[in-house]
């Protein structure tokens, strides 16, 4: 049985120039903290590293504070910055988890949801009107991971400059940009962010490593207390061997790769409605789409039920976020763009990757054709 690879966005196998990088990282044991030759080595590596990772940025190596993930490196922004004050924040409805939770829990925070369309697209008219006096933070993802869609980040960040500089306001703005680190420019002094989050498990690199740059002048305190590590931001001994991981993984990205993957993932979408003309297709086409994303409803179809078939013919694939696929309750994101609801528990998402091919594209569609037309057999026996 083949074995095909399409969850990608939820995590991306480990480059093999990164697991051996790796390997060689744990020969550097010492903690960086300490004062003796042991020691200084691995803080050296990890400097070096850590020079890497804000070169990939276009920051200062004191602007790259690293975490144990994403999800650890958006609360840091948020719970760091918001937690204590008062105000509003400015996000969408369609943001990964590790952002609207942590927002959720602040009490002291007003939040307000910024519209999106029925691609989940930022409407700017909109989010220029809710900018205020009032406003604290504004966060909204680079690249969407359940749908891909690409939001306007620039513009954002232009409306919120000119906002500030007319009223004489500090609104910070966040970027969970996870997603579009291997794809997308992440070049911080193009984005015009002062807080940006990304991590290894999407770009071919180790689990358990995130960063989050901060600008510098931007003021966060910690969550972790202890040991004055990250310049105070996160305490305990750092992962020399996945922090070195992370920077070769930086290193291997080249942008040619989005526009090959760009390429497969049009070539299925236009597949996948010729063959199976009842599907929905969520998100954007073309430009504003993620290079590696296609994601898709089949009606009356649970999804449980289609990755199940999926895995029997060896094809891995996802339904939404991998952090809460094993929720009950329908996608926020396909509920947000207006997903009907005959469509909405039959979600797949593909996420493709360095490794995919159009072999793999064309084992996908007769597959699911075939898991499709057995499906819709089986349900109706049982109706």
């Amino acid at each position: 049985m083949k074995s095909i690879y399409l969850d990608n966005a939820a995590a991306t196998p480990v480059e093999p120039r990164v697991l051996e990088a790796m390997v060689q990282a744990y020969k550097k044991y010492g903690n960086p903290s300490s004062f003796n030759n042991i020691g200084r080595l691995a803080r050296e590596a990890m400097e070096s590293s850590r020079l890497s990772i804000a070169r990939f940025l276009g920051a200062r190596t004191e602007e790259i504070v690293i975490t144990s993930s994403g999800s650890e490196a958006n609360n840091l922004a948020l719970i760091g910055m918001l937690d204590g004050n008062k105000g509003t924040v400015l996000t969408t409805p369609i943001e990964h988890p590790s952002v609207l939770e942590p927002l959720k829990k602040l009490k002291n925070i007003k939040l307000q949801y910024i519209p999106v369309d029925k691609h989940g697209l930022v409407n700017l008219k909109s989010f220029s009107n809710l900018l205020s006096t009032e406003c604290r933070l504004v966060s909204v993802m680079y690249a969407n991971n359940e749908i891909g869609t690409i939001e306007p980040v620039r513009k954002i960040a232009k409306l919120i400059y000119d906002y500030n500089k007319a009223h004489h306001t500090s609104i910070i703005f966040h970027i969970d940009a996870c997603q579009a680190a291997g794809f997308l420019d992440m070049n911080v002094q193009h984005l015009g962010a002062d807080l940006v989050a990304f991590n290894g498990s999407k770009i071919y690199g180790p689990r358990g490593i995130g960063v989050l740059y901060v600008r510098h002048g931007t003021n966060l305190h910690s969550l972790i207390s202890g040991g004055s590590q990250e310049r105070g931001l996160r305490a305990g001994t750092e992962n020399i061997p996945a922090i070195i991981g992370l920077a070769k993984a930086v290193s291997i990205i080249k942008p040619a790769e989005a526009k090959k993957i760009s390429l497969l993932r049009d070539y299925a979408i236009s597949q996948l409605e010729k063959n199976i003309p009842e599907i929905l297709i969520n998100g954007p086409r073309g430009i504003d789409r993620l290079a590696n994303n296609i994601s898709v409803c089949i009606p009356k179809i649970n999804s449980e039920n289609l990755l199940l078939e999926l895995d029997k013919y060896g094809i891995s694939a996802g339904s939404g976020s991998a952090c809460t696929s094993h929720a009950v309750e329908p996608s926020h994101v396909l509920k947000a763009i207006g997903v009907p609801l005959g469509y909405i528990n039959g979600a797949l998402r593909f996420s493709l990757g360095r490794a995919t091919t159009k072999n793999d594209i064309g084992y996908l569609i007769r597959s699911l054709i075939k898991i499709v037309t057995d499906l819709n057999k089986r349900y109706a026996r049982l109706r």
